[in-house]
């Protein structure tokens, strides 16, 4: 059982903060690949993918040498940044040109740790640019995270470099997190010289992944917000629609413009798997995708020197050109995560979700079951209580038999709930979970919808009580074997605190059930079987 589900809300805050902690982007796959699962009762077995990619390596040439610089923005303000450069024995650059990696830019200062992190990329003939945001660490002005600003200032941090003297014309980014986002606005805003992302736990839509979660907003960001950029709470909170404003934000709104190669690196246990396999589908011809048994950050315990084997060949093969430098054997390289010490490890795929896959619909029975086979056609129903104390307990819930044999989920679960609220709205939580012999419940991973928002975030429309709704709430994508004599379970529910905030009016949802009622489509291995 985790820890949420132990110590309830409490826990969960505790858990959200140090989620949230940044972590410098040193978190590589190397290491991280034979690190500790997060999560799961198993460990990782310390074998990577037999990739020659993620083993690749080649010998430190440089020293690194560093100059503090203000670098110009075309509105002639200026941002901090500290440019590493390869140097000679005695601490001098070299007189040539080195790719550059824009590295990590987010809003969390802290450039001497990244310098740390990045050593090992100088040492082997790239350029390192770090720096602050705008109205962040040294760089004046106001921090407004993803906004127009900051993009365009990242617009032109990627030309100025490429117009250095020591610099080649051939750019990369990199980030986790926060400088993951950036990383993937990078690429969507197309400047002529960035010629290859590698964006981790990265979002498509600040809106969609993080702040409104199927149009309800999430509790879970503000944290962060309080701390690191406490301007945004009021717009935030004034937006609750997909207006300008989000799309302004959005890498989503601008795939259509993304043109370089991306290794999206991310975790199963992450927050932004979901956008990690958007990415992928919106440019499957130019991405690459490593998903590891890892939360957000990568946290301790999972780090490394970031320069080690997959990293450095990426940029090897994008920045200095080197044919030889290997990509991944497949374009999907994902780490099998359980409740269980049953999971297989790393496996590659050549698409997402996996050519083999197949779909799996499951009826959600009257009495509570789960089964292919649709029951007698009925209802259940659960209240959401006026003061919200007691919203943990209003649910309804369907298992399956204790299944005969492992079922691998790969892909999104999708459920189609046919609701009536007695309210004028009301919030869908859809939870997926593994339900072991001794009735311990894992997440295995969730979904939500306003039920105003249920045709889209842009112009909600009408709930009238008494109505009934056919409302499709898709959950994040997982790579999940459940062990046989396990049960899959799905909870339908109407607060999932932090996640979404406690705010569904209070009332009765009735879900129909049986024939022609509710279901959770799974996308499963060909293996799975359930009764």
């Amino acid at each position: 059982m985790t820890v949420l589900q132990i110590c309830g809300r409490a826990a969960r805050w505790m858990e959200i903060d140090i989620r949230t902690t940044r972590v410098p982007f040193a978190l590589t796959l190397a290491v991280v690949l034979a690190a500790q699962t997060a999560g799961t009762a198993g460990a990782v077995p310390r074998e990577m993918p037999t990739d020659p990619f993620f083993t690749y390596g080649r010998a430190a040439e440089y020293t690194v040498t560093s100059e503090r610089m203000e670098v110009p923005m075309r509105d002639g303000a200026a941002l901090a940044c500290d440019v590493n450069r390869p140097g000679d024995a005695g601490n001098v650059p070299i007189a040539e040109r080195f790719p550059t990696i824009v590295y990590d830019f987010n809003a969390y200062d802290g450039l001497d740790q990244l310098a740390v992190d990045s050593a090992y990329l100088v040492e082997r003939g790239y350029n390192i640019l770090l720096c602050n945001v705008r109205g962040s660490g040294n760089s004046a002005g106001v921090l407004d995270p993803f906004g127009l600003q900051e993009q365009q200032d990242n617009y032109d941090l990627v030309e100025w470099a490429a117009a250095q003297p020591w610099s080649t014309d051939k750019v990369g980014q990199s980030g986790v997190s926060y400088g993951g986002h950036t990383s993937m606005l990078a690429a969507a805003n197309n400047p002529p010289h960035l010629a290859a992302v590698i964006p981790v736990d990265a979002f498509s839509d600040w809106y969609e992944n993080t702040i409104y979660r199927g149009g309800i907003r999430s509790d879970t960001i503000r944290t962060w917000q309080a701390s690191t950029a406490p301007a945004t709470e009021g717009p935030y909170d004034e937006h609750p629609l997909y207006d300008e404003y989000w799309i302004d934000r959005s890498v989503k709104a601008k795939w259509q413009n993304i043109d370089v190669p991306m290794l999206q690196v991310g975790g199963w246990y992450d927050r932004y798997r979901d956008p990690m396999m958007q990415n992928y589908s919106a440019h499957p011809d130019l991405t690459w995708v490593v998903a590891g048994p890892w939360k957000h950050g990568m946290p301790a315990g999972q780090k490394v020197d970031i320069g080690t084997g997959a990293y450095l060949a990426w940029w090897d093969r994008w920045l200095r050109e080197d044919g030889s430098a290997p990509l991944p054997a497949q374009r999907i390289n994902s780490y099998e995560i359980s409740s269980e010490p049953v999971e297989r490890g790393w496996q590659q795929f050549g698409q997402w979700p996996p050519a083999e896959s197949t779909e799996l619909t499951l009826a959600m029975g009257t009495d509570g079951g789960l089964t292919p086979l649709s029951t007698e056609a009925g209802s259940r129903a659960y209240t959401v209580p006026s003061d919200h104390t007691d919203a943990a307990d209003a649910a309804v819930v369907f298992a399956t038999t204790p299944l005969p044999a492992d079922v691998v989920i790969t892909g999104s679960p999708t459920a189609k709930v046919s609701a009536t609220f007695t309210a004028s709205d009301g919030n869908l939580a859809v939870i997926v979970d593994d339900v072991a012999p001794d009735g311990t419940v894992e997440r295995i991973t969730q979904g939500w919808l306003k039920a105003s928002h249920r045709n889209g975030s842009t112009s909600p429309e009408p709930v009238i009580p008494g109505q009934e709704y056919e409302l499709d709430v898709r959950a994040w994508p997982t790579h999940f074997r459940l062990p046989a004599g396990h049960r899959l379970q799905v909870q339908v529910r109407s607060d999932d605190f932090p996640d979404i905030t406690d705010d569904a009016p209070a009332g009765d949802v009735i879900v129909r059930t049986g024939a022609g009622g509710s279901s959770l489509t799974v996308p499963v291995l060909p293996t799975a079987t359930v009764r």
